[in-house]
């Protein structure tokens, strides 16, 4: 049997809490470094509606939870079941933009202090998607002798994209989405036959709808709110052609794994981040077919989630 447990940690923003989730088998609980596991999440669902969502009545943490791994997740400030700043309850205008990637880069650290003291252990594996991989990769670069393996997940590098010319010096607090751009964007370049035959519509639809839920104004707006600090990162970096991080203060193993149909991380972009894991201990990179941005919610993730454990596992 699997226990989950909800622990709620302190954010970087003083009087606000996150919940760091725990999944492990009731008989079996590591006190292993090769075997713990903190999943980040992205830009706009939180970990809890992305890593441990039920398909087909299991997550992917459930799924290594019953493989003997102790499976965290982190939802960082403004997103999933974590707290929402008040900022986010007045109009997005009236504050600069939320939780940028320096910010969340603390809320990691704080969580894996967690882990690391509640465990008893030195290190452990980290697993980033989209964002959360410039997340994962900074604090991997930044606190190498915490990190065991990383793994990154649709991997969000932008070297070689032209500037835009339009800075985003307009962003406010938050963005909002609805359930109609939600599944609008997960089909984008794709016609209807093939993103169906990917996952099909009535999945895509509950997913969005459940996901949507976590923001505890949704009953009343119809909105999904998600701050907009990894906007700003995002926009500074590509206008300035500056590197998110530095791949290569990465010392651990590395795993780039991406879907070929992925056009929001695409797999030319993780190559030239694998180009610039020059001091990883090992790097290797997987190109899963017929996966979009959302391949850990498609059909295909098993393939994602059998490349991860086995990488994990040496």
């Amino acid at each position: 049997m699997i226990v989950t447990t909800d622990h709620r940690i302190s954010s970087a923003l003083t009087g606000y809490n996150l919940l760091l989730r725990n999944k492990h088998l009731d008989s079996h609980l590591a006190g292993e470094a090769s075997k713990t596991v903190l999943f980040v999440h992205g830009a706009t669902y939180g970990a809890t509606d992305t890593f441990d969502y039920a398909i087909n009545g299991q997550s992917w943490m459930d799924l290594m939870a019953e493989q003997g791994f102790d499976t965290w997740c982190l939802d960082l400030l403004g997103y999933g079941q974590s707290d929402r700043p008040s900022a986010m309850d007045e109009a997005p205008t009236n504050h600069p933009p939320l939780v940028d990637t320096a910010h969340a880069v603390l809320e990691v650290g704080n969580a894996v202090t967690h882990i690391l003291h509640s465990r008893d252990i030195q290190r452990l594996n980290l697993i980033g998607y989209s964002w959360g991989t410039a997340i994962c990769g900074s604090y991997a670069g930044q606190h190498p002798d915490k990190v065991d393996r990383l793994v990154l997940s649709g991997a969000l590098w932008i070297e070689g994209l032209a500037p835009t010319g339009k800075p985003a010096s307009s962003l406010g607090a938050y963005r909002t989405v609805t359930v109609e751009a939600m599944m609008s964007r997960w089909a984008t370049g794709l016609d209807t036959q093939e993103i169906d035959n990917i996952v099909s519509e009535p999945e895509r639809q509950r997913w969005c709808q459940h996901t949507a839920n976590c923001d505890p104004r949704f009953s009343e707006t119809g909105l999904l709110r998600a701050p907009t600090g990894v906007m700003k990162d995002y926009s500074q970096c590509r206008e300035s052609s500056t590197d998110w991080y530095d791949p290569s203060l990465i010392r651990s193993p590395v795993l780039i794994i991406v879907g070929d149909l992925d056009i929001e991380t695409t797999p030319a972009q993780g190559q030239r981040l694998f180009e610039r894991l020059t001091h990883a201990q090992t790097k290797q990179i997987t190109v899963i077919g017929q996966g979009t941005h959302s391949l850990l919610l498609e059909k295909h993730r098993h393939q994602l989630h059998a490349g991860v454990s086995n990488f994990l596992q040496g």
